[in-house]
């Protein structure tokens, strides 16, 4: 019996992702570089990465520990970049599956990269096989490439020089274009939030833009009252 492993299905999520999953070695070498870089020890970001598992929110905790910040105030945070993950998760629920040991593993795996490239694919079952194989493959890729970048510390240089926290947007953009293009609706709804996060963007904390770019969900939820 030919295992679903080897299933042509599952091999090409495996290609489409791979791309996803360089960006995040590259950006996880980066983390663990600039973590080692900055006086953190090596078993820093090696945990928060097992932990946590959230790059915005653990560049983020990072940067506030190396400026001085309180433990406490880098963790509150992390959590507050990290609310937008509630609504990802009720995107996905469906598609994590209905078990216990399903819900609890497919949470940890929940992040924007996963979700985007899941809810991407035209038909239930592959959207969940998606989100399982970016989610893993994901998850596997940065727990290795950050203690690689840890253990490099100071040896890469300027880390920033080489523009590699541009690499995760990029991908990304590039996942949710179909969506845009596909969906007049979609693209209201992203042309609000982005207009909300630009303007907020010269008055509030760094992270915050993201989090109230979400207010462009209330025209998508409007518009499916006005339809029925």
């Amino acid at each position: 019996m030919r295992s679903p492993l080897r299933t042509p299905m599952v091999l090409s999520l495996i290609r489409d992702a791979s791309l996803v999953w360089v960006a995040s070695g590259i950006v996880g070498v980066s983390f663990g570089a600039i973590s080692v870089a900055g006086g953190l020890p090596v078993w820093a970001p090696v945990v928060m990465s097992l932990v946590v598992y959230a790059g915005s929110a653990q560049f983020s905790a990072v940067g506030l520990l190396l400026a001085g910040s309180a433990p406490l105030a880098a963790a509150a945070t992390g959590l507050l970049l990290n609310t937008r993950l509630a609504a990802y998760g009720l995107a996905v629920a469906d598609v994590i599956g209905r078990g216990r040991t399903a819900r609890l593993l497919g949470a940890h795996l929940v992040t924007d990269e996963t979700v985007a490239f899941a809810l991407a694919q035209p038909d239930p079952e592959r959207r969940r096989a998606a989100f399982w194989v970016s989610g893993i493959g994901l998850f596997a890729v940065w727990n290795v490439s950050v203690p690689a970048g840890a253990l490099a510390g100071r040896a890469l240089g300027d880390t920033a020089a080489y523009g590699l926290d541009a690499a995760f947007p990029a991908v990304l953009a590039a996942l949710v274009l179909p969506a845009l293009r596909d969906d007049a609706r979609i693209r209201r709804c992203a042309l609000l939030g982005a207009g909300v996060a630009l303007v907020a963007t010269p008055a509030v904390p760094a992270g915050v833009p993201v989090l109230l770019a979400l207010t462009g969900l209330a025209l998508y939820g409007a518009r499916q009252k006005v339809a029925a």
